[in-house]
């Protein structure tokens, strides 16, 4: 981290930001029972987490499907779930805390997430982050998901910062490995999986929510470091 010097964190959503994959656990297993499949949500999530909407579909189906019929598998299961988690929303502790902190001290912040404009704007609307990102990617502007690094790459270009000079936070493997990828940095965001599931050579911090950088020197050490 001493050889570069950082300008930019990028965020994932689902997982990262908000406390929301037990939702979209809980919404799939709903999906399954509404339409008469069997998933194995646990095996599904791990196949998924990361990914568009469009390769969910193709995953879910065991087949390519139709941007139309994976349009209508995205809606019926995302409607389920931001019903679901839209009563008990909860960023990930000190969430925003964060984000201003980040911001205040000359960051620039950006999303990259596999999630839909639906559930960004479902998102946003209850999180109310402020300062808002500055730049939002999504997993239906036709870039492959994660571990691909297209949604972190574009998320950088966008901010126009070097991707060696962002940190991604996220809290799946797809996530940590497309950071990987892109050449970024990454904070281990252990909402889902454990530090030792979100490990690599680029990962800097693994923590349990942000609470825990809010109350440490993080964002200083990063200025110590620049």
């Amino acid at each position: 981290m001493q050889a570069r010097k950082v300008e930019a964190l990028i965020f994932d959503m689902d997982g990262t930001m908000v406390d929301s994959m037990p939702w979209h656990a809980k919404a799939w297993i709903e999906y399954g029972i509404r339409h008469g499949i069997d998933i194995d949500v646990p095996k599904f999530m791990r196949q998924t987490t990361g990914r568009t909407a469009f390769e969910c579909a193709c995953e879910l189906m065991g087949r390519e499907v139709s941007e139309a019929e994976s349009a209508e598998i995205t809606h019926r299961k995302e409607s389920i779930y931001r019903e679901l988690f839209g009563a008990r929303f909860r960023e990930v502790p000190g969430f925003n805390a964060f984000n201003r902190a980040a911001v205040a001290r000359g960051l620039k912040v950006a999303v990259g997430t596999a999630g839909d404009r639906h559930n960004i704007a479902f998102t946003m609307s209850h999180l109310r982050p402020d300062p808002a990102p500055l730049a939002i990617v999504g997993g239906d502007e036709g870039l492959p998901g994660k571990p691909e690094p297209a949604i972190f790459l574009e998320a950088a270009r966008r901010i126009g910062v070097a991707p060696s000079r962002c940190i991604v936070f996220e809290d799946a493997p797809f996530g940590i490995e497309a950071a990987r990828r892109g050449g970024m940095l990454a904070v281990a965001v252990c909402t889902t999986h454990s530090a030792s599931e979100l490990a690599g050579p680029h990962v800097i911090a693994a923590v349990r929510d942000y609470d825990e950088l809010n109350n440490s020197n993080f964002l200083e050490t990063l200025d110590a470091a620049a």
